[in-house]
């Protein structure tokens, strides 16, 4: 696309006028706007919304795994133990996922969004209360089946709110949150470790979400009801081919190439990142005998190495897109490069050197959130914009099913081997190329027409 194009509506007038005056479609003696200058960022405060309530999201998901030390000796949990609970974690998100999805093209975003957020702030609040793996596992459970909201519904923002050459990047800085979550929790976690005990953890965090919530419904609407919109924003942002609206049965999605695709890029992906988060401070510390806050530093540069990777990997394929790259196609090169960066963390457990082992960690997670923005992007590039949240759901669904099954092993292999992480950095040092292999197989090729979503391939 034109980094030009005409409206009808002055700079800075509402769109609201110009839609009662009878639109922009009209543009007949106009002179041409340079978008950069005159559409407005409006836009960007929506994707800041939806940074802030992902950074919420992981900071509350993490705060278990930067207390697995304190509460495994506090409660005489096993590895196994340990694995369960993360696991039961991973079950209610998988069911989450799917269902939230699905919630979110029936209700819409402005209800479903924070309902979800108010739903895992309570559960993460009640962590506090409990006293035993059962106890863990129903607040864990909770917090999965609310979490689950988050990303379909922010997908689903993403899709709606802006045009197809920036919702890579769009997604790649609402994803950053995710590291900025895990970056925040390890420096907040000890703190309020050390001064009022681990349940003020939970409290503490499991409470911010609630302000998030009064912030969302006093900001968001539609972009064709924002008052704060301008007119050229809008056709900005609607400047796609228009896609045709229906309802699409759950089992006519397994049909679409960009479900399967989905469904492909996140279970060879997500279980990874849940192994970062819920293994990475317990192998610090049986690795390198550092406690929660010598872990904090380490912690703190694997996370916002993460976070460059995130909006990196976004800013990687729409600079590809917007030099003329076919949008799967910049995608799948940016699989391939972050693929190939993930490989090192092979070496990360048998490095002496603790130092050197986070820089590992870090740049495959930093490879992570790259591939991990376009998985999420691949949705919107290749599925029509009413079945977005939906796709993103049933993806979601079977990897965290399978995250389910990986979080148990993870902790019997740890028991069975007394500790020794090499297998499992091994495996996930090969896993996004294989992800990326199964794309290329399902996703169309290039030339082959256009994707439901109107995307030229």
């Amino acid at each position: 696309m034109s980094e030009q194009f005409i409206a009808d509506a002055p700079p800075g007038q509402s769109a609201e006028p110009a839609r009662k005056a009878g639109g922009f479609g009209n543009a007949a003696g106009k002179a041409a706007v340079t978008v950069s200058k005159t559409i407005g960022r409006y836009r960007w405060t929506i994707c800041g919304l939806l940074f802030f309530s992902t950074t919420i999201n992981y900071m509350d998901r993490q705060v278990l795994g930067l207390l697995k030390s304190t509460l495994m000796g506090d409660m005489g949990w096993t590895e196994s133990d340990y694995g369960d609970i993360v696991a039961a974690f991973s079950l209610a998100y998988a069911f989450g996922y799917v269902g939230c999805g699905r919630l979110m093209d029936k209700v819409g975003i402005r209800i479903g969004l924070p309902a979800a957020v108010a739903g895992w702030s309570f559960f993460a609040c009640i962590h506090a209360l409990m006293g035993s793996v059962l106890g863990f596992k129903v607040a864990r459970a909770g917090l999965g089946l609310t979490e689950g909201g988050n990303f379909p519904a922010s997908i689903k923002a993403v899709s709606e709110w802006f045009p197809a050459k920036e919702r890579a990047l769009a997604t790649g800085i609402f994803n950053a949150g995710s590291n900025v979550g895990a970056v925040v929790a390890p420096i907040l976690v000890p703190i309020l470790l050390a001064l009022y005990g681990w349940q003020a953890a939970f409290l503490v965090t499991g409470g911010i979400g609630f302000f998030w919530v009064i912030a969302w419904l006093l900001i968001y609407r539609k972009p064709e009801e924002h008052p704060k919109l301008t007119a050229e924003e809008l056709a900005y942002i609607r400047s796609d081919p228009v896609e045709p609206q229906e309802n699409i049965p759950w089992i006519k999605l397994l049909t679409y190439r960009g479900t399967w695709a989905n469904i492909a890029g996140t279970c060879f992906s997500a279980p990874v990142w849940w192994f970062y988060l819920n293994w990475v401070p317990g192998f610090l510390n049986k690795q390198y005998g550092v406690n929660l806050f010598g872990a904090m530093l380490p912690l703190i540069i694997i996370y916002t190495m993460a976070d460059f990777g995130s909006i990196g990997g976004g800013w990687f394929s729409s600079h590809l897109i917007k030099r003329g790259v076919k949008p799967l196609r910049a995608r799948k090169l940016t699989f391939l490069v972050c693929g190939l960066c993930v490989l090192p963390v092979f070496f990360a457990s048998t490095v002496s050197n603790m130092w050197l082992a986070v820089l590992l960690i870090g740049i495959a997670a930093s490879a992570h959130q790259g591939y991990s923005a376009n998985v999420y992007t691949i949705v919107s590039d290749t599925m029509p914009r009413n079945a977005v949240g939906s796709v993103v759901g049933i993806g979601g669904f079977c990897a965290y099913f399978v995250g389910m099954f990986v979080s148990m092993g993870v902790g019997r292999l740890l028991d069975a081997t007394n500790g020794n992480y090499q297998v499992l950095f091994g495996i996930a040092s090969v896993l996004y190329l294989v992800g990326l292999a199964i794309m290329h197989l399902i996703l169309p090729k290039t030339g082959s027409g256009k994707t439901p979503a109107g995307i030229e391939v």
